[in-house]
């Protein structure tokens, strides 16, 4: 009986029933879903933030702080939470430092719009209310910022170093920070400031020794020995460079042939033709004044034979071979010199020179060091030290981050705050005009407003202050008027913090809270999951 009076509910064209619950239910996993995600990282943010220990799959061990990191090495599978974890890796992108804090931002609107949902409000307008306070929020950013210029090597290094303070490399930081700054203005064209291409600095990570033996070089590292074979050269003055792409050994044929010889007279005819085709290659080489060459690995034969070596080593010409393929481009931009593909073009005009070349033993191995060359490219190659692999590829993101810094603030001259202080003044700022605004918007841009207050708290809790008094009182300095008050994790308590050198570029901030913005509002007007087989 109960089901024919259900089917007549159905086919009357007034009362229609819509079910709402699976489109909140798809809603509230996902928000549910990416909150636990951003959770997960919240603990590493700021100075005073945990580290994380990642275990692969394949039994490798990674410890590290960088949000960027931690997320790209979980194993996200719900789709929400994946597009958090894409959305800290175009903040790495973007501005390459605060990945923690995108996520972090990302998370505490989640939590918002959840309250927001749950007291009626449609999400397409929760949705508009926050591009306009993040647009809001932009703004209000830039009017607090510091221009700092490029000459200005002071800021940039403080800059540098607060992107560092919060690694777990941090007590390097004076070694590092200068070292970053350094190397982004050694690359960075004068014509064109502001493209930086962070491909033009070299990162060499060697074992052994410490993170204070860190160095950045004036020239070219490669990370393997010369090759030493039958008395081969490991030091050489007035270097003439050349970087070949061909091979020194005797030609193949095309395809697997056999040849059969039956007479030793014929072996030796064939030995003596490789020996003479060799030196005829040998002494063309020599003939262009060449002593240093470096040799590109090749996959179909042998680059080099111990009978090249052997004849190479007489000729005193120094030899590194196996130079990768990918890093030819670098070397010949460092060396100001072109690579030569094939003997016939070998010329003197498309050769480096520089003062020295040679080989160093550095920790356990060697290697080769070019320094003093002669109208270098703009490229800087830094030499990275660490008393294990952890530490080692720490360092190496840590100085990536660093870097990072440096390049936004050529691309974009101004300095902010750092320690909590922007995103307070936010809060505050957006917190005034949200009474301005009316209806539903004005209750939105509140409840982004305080949000924002994620941050500040965050730190303080990470740094073992008390979470609600730092807050509180935080917010009292900024009504005040001192737009710069932070959380002064060292002493623990609020003090102006552009004076104590906590500053960070205005990039990092405004593209962290436009980025979570958009990513929040993306994961808002998701009704449905459809899952297709």
């Amino acid at each position: 009986m109960a089901a024919p009076a259900v089917s007549q509910l159905r086919s009357s064209k007034t009362e229609s029933y819509v079910d709402n619950k699976r489109k909140e239910d798809v809603r509230q996993a996902n928000i549910t879903a990416a909150r636990a995600v951003a959770d997960a990282v919240r603990t590493s943010l700021g100075p005073k933030g945990m580290d994380k220990m990642i275990s692969t799959a394949s039994g490798e061990v990674i410890i590290t702080n960088d949000g960027a990191t931690i997320l790209n090495q979980m194993g996200v599978l719900q789709p929400a939470a994946k597009m958090l974890v894409e959305l800290s890796k175009s903040q790495d992108t973007t501005a390459g430092d605060g990945t923690t804090t995108v996520v972090v931002i990302a998370g505490a609107l989640l939590k918002q719009c959840l309250l927001l949902l749950s007291s009626g409000i449609h999400p397409t307008v929760i949705s508009d209310s926050l591009h306009k306070a993040s647009v809001k929020a932009v703004d209000v950013l830039t009017a607090m910022a510091v221009p700092v210029e490029l000459s200005d090597r002071e800021s940039l290094v403080k800059s540098a170093s607060t992107s560092l303070n919060s690694k777990v490399v941090s007590q390097y930081s004076t070694l590092l920070a200068p070292l970053a700054v350094d190397a982004v203005l050694s690359v960075v064209d004068p014509a064109k400031p502001d493209l930086v291409d962070l491909r033009d600095i070299k990162i060499v990570k060697k074992l052994g020794g410490t993170v204070d033996d860190t160095e950045m070089v004036k020239g070219l590292v490669f990370d393997k020995k010369v090759s030493h074979a039958s008395g081969g050269l490991t030091r050489m003055e007035n270097a003439k460079i050349a970087v070949i792409q061909f091979q020194i050994s005797p030609p193949k044929t095309d395809i697997e042939q056999s040849i059969v010889v039956s007479d030793y007279t014929q072996m030796d005819r064939i030995l003596k033709e490789e020996r003479n085709y060799i030196l005829g290659m040998i002494k063309k080489i020599k003939a262009t004044g060449c002593n240093v060459l470096l040799i590109q690995k090749s996959i179909l034969r042998d680059a080099v034979t111990d009978l090249s070596l052997h004849y190479l080593a007489k000729a005193k010409i120094l030899v590194v071979k196996d130079v990768e393929r990918d890093d030819i481009e670098f070397i010949t931009k460092t060396l100001n010199c072109l690579p030569i593909a094939n003997i016939e073009h070998f010329k003197e005009e498309k050769m480096g020179y520089a003062d020295l070349v040679e080989e160093v033993s550095v920790g356990e191995g060697k290697i080769v060091k070019i320094t003093g060359i002669r109208d270098m490219g703009r490229t800087a190659t830094v030499l990275v030290r660490g008393s294990n692999q952890l530490v080692l590829d720490e360092a190496d993101r840590s100085l990536h981050d660093a870097l990072c810094v440096i390049r936004c603030l050529v691309n974009k001259q101004f300095l902010i705050a750092g320690g909590g202080a922007p995103e307070i003044e936010l809060s505050r700022q957006l917190g005034a005009w949200a009474k301005v605004l009316h209806g539903m918007e004005g209750y939105c841009v509140r409840s982004f407003a305080e949000a924002l207050e994620v941050i500040p708290y965050t730190l303080a809790e990470n740094a073992g202050l008390n979470p609600i008094t730092i807050v509180t009182e935080l917010r009292n300095r900024h009504a005040q008027g001192e737009i710069n008050a932070g959380i002064n994790v060292r002493k623990g308590q609020i003090t102006n913090i552009l004076e104590e050198n906590v500053v960070q570029p205005l990039l990092v901030s405004t593209s962290a809270i436009t980025l979570a913005t958009e990513c929040v509002r993306m994961i808002l007007k998701i009704d449905d999951i459809v899952t297709v087989r």
